[in-house]
């Protein structure tokens, strides 16, 4: 068997919170956006119905132990929980990871991912407005936002890379004192007898320079990049090309569908790329479509399959066996990121397929 180790990026959105209460209406949760979705032209897989967990609660450990147990079954090597620090120690979502990590269930792999972005209104078609700030305060905050993990950083289960705590970064392209986030945290590491960190970088491109940025290594993120798909529709594609925001205004209104959709086939990547001294940590899809969140103004990656995402994830494996065994790693977005359409968590439709074939490529 491989020593590869598949880690799924892990959404902690499914249970109620004040915030999304008052902004979308009492109870609201991503199970809100995904039971309410529809197929937008003749084809179009929506919308996605989950199988043998439901439409679970994060806040009942049962769904988590669920989660975990059904992880494991299919060689899942750990899920990267989503952990959202908006700056002065504004949380959100926290609940199902503190749960975890106070409690000691389930006894399953896990790390960090800080979501640092700002929250806007794009689930419901409305990417202006702001509704959650991210905010970089400086050195206090990040001193806050470290002790804040320290716990989980010394947590057994936590997945670490030569003895480091794995933490991964989703925009450190935002963080305005990036040398000095990551200056405070190395710091903070070594005074509080952590061995250092493994620090990722996400949405980055190939050719950023970890070393010089602080990190240990990059995985690019799953790009939605015109350059590299071609469309699914010919007509979609005619609109697509057409640079007036006109043209498209009047496509979504009449036709009521996205003018973004794509084969998922033409969106697999070779994982090939030349990433020079960096470390490359390959991400791989079993889909993408977050229609359910933003309408026609989504993107869709439209006939994704079991078997060419067994063709991705066979691309990833080939860049990653060569490393170091600590760092044979893959990242699979996601788990459960329902309303964008990727997810291993079984729907009605594919049932186990997608854990199976995760399972069937570190077995071979």
């Amino acid at each position: 068997m491989t020593k590869i180790k598949t880690i799924a990026f892990y959404l902690p959105q499914f249970h109620p919170i004040p915030e999304n209460d008052l902004w979308w209406g009492n109870g609201f949760t991503e199970w809100t956006n995904v039971a309410k979705a529809k197929p937008l032209f003749p084809g179009h897989y929506q919308p996605h119905v989950p199988a043998d967990l439901g439409f679970y609660d994060l806040r009942l450990p049962e769904s988590r132990k669920a989660q975990a147990e059904l992880a494991e079954k299919y060689g899942i090597g750990g899920f990267c929980y989503w952990h959202y620090w908006f700056g002065n120690g504004k949380r959100i979502l926290e609940r199902p990871f503190n749960e975890v990590l106070e409690s000691g269930e389930p006894n399953f792999p896990f790390c960090l991912a800080w979501a640092n972005e700002s929250w806007s209104g794009i689930w419901h078609g409305n990417p202006k407005t702001v509704l959650m700030e991210q905010v970089y305060p400086g050195v206090s905050d990040y001193i806050s936002h470290f002790n804040y993990l320290l716990p989980a950083f010394k947590d057994d289960r936590y997945i670490k890379i030569n003895g480091k705590p794995l933490f991964l970064v989703y925009q450190p392209l935002q963080i305005p004192d990036l040398k000095l986030f990551v200056k405070t945290f190395r710091e903070l590491a070594d005074k509080n007898g952590l061995k250092g960190l493994h620090l990722v970088a996400t949405n980055v491109e190939v050719d950023w320079d970890c070393k010089e940025n602080g990190f240990d290594a990059l995985t690019p993120a799953v790009h939605t990049k015109d350059s590299y798909l071609k469309s699914a529709n010919k007509v979609v594609d005619l609109y697509r090309r057409a640079k007036t925001s006109r043209l498209s205004k009047y496509y979504k209104k009449y036709f009521k569908r996205p003018t973004r959709i794509y084969n998922y086939k033409d969106a697999i990547q070779d994982f090939n790329e030349d990433a020079g001294e960096n470390l490359y940590y390959p991400t791989v899809i079993p889909n993408w479509d977050n229609s359910p969140r933003s309408g026609v103004n989504g993107f869709v990656l439209h006939d994704s399959t079991p078997d060419l995402f067994k063709k991705a994830l066979l691309n990833a494996k080939k860049r990653v066996e060569s490393y170091a065994s600590e760092n044979q790693i893959i990242f699979i977005k996601s788990w459960n990121e329902w309303a964008e359409g990727n997810h291993l968590e079984p729907d009605l439709k594919f049932g186990h397929q997608y854990l199976q074939v995760v399972k069937d490529v570190l077995d071979d």
